[in-house]
């Protein structure tokens, strides 16, 4: 459970309440769900999980665009399912650039089945040369009559295959570089949008490529304004940063508990594990630096909640720590829990496959530090 003592300073009475309530759903309903044993069962499983997330309202936060409480969600999910957390993280980024650049014709047509959990989105931006160079989108979406036609291939799309709609970034100038970039609201069904394969990840969760090919979509799929794509898909990613981070935090916390629920129990040389100081240590460093990663996190949606314009260094500092935190601290708890936290059944190991990827997706750690000192030298 998200430990509001530590961060109530940056929380409403509201958040408070829904630290409560979404606790105990990530304890009672999807803690309790088997982890599906394979990619297939994995895609069906986050279809199940989004239903989940919908019927209970759990999306609300996305949509009333509450960063807090977006990050208290995916801290409790994080921390009882990461592929549960994935699935509200792709609902909230596949859905930003509607909620606060779309039409209101698109807005009506869409955000009600996706809070619901009918409509499941994805963020289709990286291709096979354009991952933290954003700017390199090789993707074309030419006019064509009435519409755009989009060409070109996108990789390592998380909910690629299973979503009904995609977020599409793709360029309408290549001559202008980044300035030619545009976003685009496209169905499952579009024709010439293919699922071009599965990506398999050491841990649950759905992953894959999708190539365009001829693909014809109406001109009102366009989000916002021909050439602003790049800002959309930026603004998308700055403000939800600091989730990623909250999702690292609920990653940590589980890491900590399972370590020092073991530890206590363990004995080794006549004792509990817990009474030697090595072991200690390591607790210690686990512990304040996941309350640091917590401040950081929350003081950067507190911000954005606000009414800050932008978050960027606040964002990239939360995220870039906490990341980092939450690998070293489950690499920590495998340590202190040994051979048995190394089983593929254990929840550590678990977490050690799952964490890897918050430190590479949404802006790599190396980027974050880059964004950061260029904020500083601004």
């Amino acid at each position: 459970m998200p430990d509001t003592r530590l961060v109530r300073t940056f929380l409403e009475l509201d958040h408070l309440a829904l630290a409560e309530q979404v606790s105990a759903f990530a304890r009672d309903t999807i803690a309790r769900r088997p982890d599906p044993a394979d990619d297939a069962a994995a895609r069906l499983e986050a279809r199940a999980l989004l239903r989940l997330l919908g019927e209970g309202g759990w999306l609300k936060p996305i949509f009333e665009l509450d960063l807090r409480g977006c990050c208290l969600l995916r801290e409790a999910l994080g921390e009882a399912s990461p592929l549960a957390d994935a699935v509200f993280a792709l609902q909230g980024l596949g859905t930003t650039p509607l909620l606060l650049n779309g039409s209101e014709a698109q807005k009506v047509r869409w955000l009600g089945p996706i809070a619901a959990g009918r409509v499941m989105t994805a963020f289709a931006m990286t291709e096979p040369e354009a991952g933290s160079d954003v700017a390199n989108i090789t993707t074309t979406a030419r006019r064509d009559g009435t519409g755009y036609i989009l060409d070109g291939a996108k990789t390592l799309i998380s909910n690629a295959g299973i979503a009904d709609l995609y977020t599409v970034f793709a360029s309408t100038d290549r001559a202008k570089g980044s300035k030619g970039i545009s976003c685009f609201l496209v169905p499952a069904d579009a024709p010439g949008l293919r699922f071009a394969g599965a990506q398999v990840l050491s841990a649950p969760h759905p992953l894959g490529e999708l190539a365009f090919e001829g693909c014809r979509i109406p001109a009102d799929a366009l989000v916002g304004e021909e050439g602003r794509g790049f800002g959309i898909g930026l603004a998308a990613l700055d403000r939800l940063r600091p989730t990623v981070a909250a999702a690292a935090c609920g990653m940590a916390a589980r890491a900590l508990a399972e370590a020092l629920a073991h530890v206590k129990r363990r004995q080794q040389f006549g004792k509990p594990l817990a009474e030697f100081q090595l072991v200690q240590q390591k607790l210690a460093r686990m512990a304040t630096e996941l309350t640091a990663a917590r401040l950081l996190v929350y003081r950067a949606a507190y911000e954005k909640d606000q009414g800050q314009a932008r978050i960027t260094s606040e964002a990239a500092m939360a995220k870039s720590f906490a990341t980092e935190m939450a690998q070293r601290a489950v690499d920590d708890a495998v340590q202190l829990i040994g051979g048995r936290g190394a089983l593929a059944d254990h929840p550590v190991d678990r977490l050690y496959r799952a964490v890897r990827a918050l430190r590479i997706y949404e802006g790599t750690t190396e980027i974050q530090q880059l964004i950061i000192a260029g904020e500083m030298l601004r």
